[in-house]
């Protein structure tokens, strides 16, 4: 199983960074109008937002190998949180696609956002 690169400092993001906790609930309408919610899970899911800048044209192109490796969203990965250095085992891509853009002199930015999936 493939690994979410991690940058030349050994860190796998940058601040800022955006963790979100959260619960899939699931939503049954009956005719009546009357509704029932249920969790499909026992844990919150996790979810983290990751803005990179200034990366150089190895880790930008590590990381573009790596988001073509696991077909956008497609496939799973391991990820470290980097908050508490917790090894997450089964997360994706949210998306397919993944914003990459220059900054000038070389320098490449990247925004993607990283699902824990329900394993």
């Amino acid at each position: 199983m493939a690994s979410f690169p991690t940058l030349k400092t050994g860190a796998p993001a940058q601040y800022p960074l955006v963790r979100v906790s959260g619960w899939k609930t699931y939503v049954a309408r009956f005719v009546d109008g009357s509704e029932q919610r249920y969790r499909d899970v026992e844990q919150p899911l996790k979810r983290w937002v990751i803005s990179l800048e200034l990366l150089d044209d190895r880790e930008a192109n590590e990381l573009a190998e790596f988001v073509e490796a696991v077909r956008g969203g497609q496939s799973s990965f391991s990820f470290v949180d980097p908050v508490d250095g917790t090894v997450y085992p089964d997360c994706s891509l949210e998306s397919d696609e993944v914003e990459f853009g220059w900054d000038g002199q070389d320098a490449v930015r990247v925004r993607l956002t990283i699902r824990q999936n329900k394993s």
